[in-house]
């Protein structure tokens, strides 16, 4: 799986960043999230789908 952030969509919520803190991050400045990990290992696979499930402004694609 490898994963995107559009950062020009992200509202800076964080739920992403509560849900898979080792792959998704923000910036201090303006909130906006980040990718630590484009391509999480399986064992971080659930946590990154509900990520991009409950995220308000569908900024986070996943590439199977």
């Amino acid at each position: 799986m490898k994963v995107t952030v559009d950062e020009d969509k992200c509202c800076g919520a964080g739920q992403c960043v509560l849900l898979a803190p080792e792959v998704f991050d923000q910036r201090d400045d303006d909130g906006i999230v980040t990718l630590l990990d484009p391509e999480p290992g399986a064992d971080r696979h659930a946590a990154v789908r509900e990520a991009a499930a409950v995220c308000p402004a569908a900024a986070i694609e996943l590439i199977e």
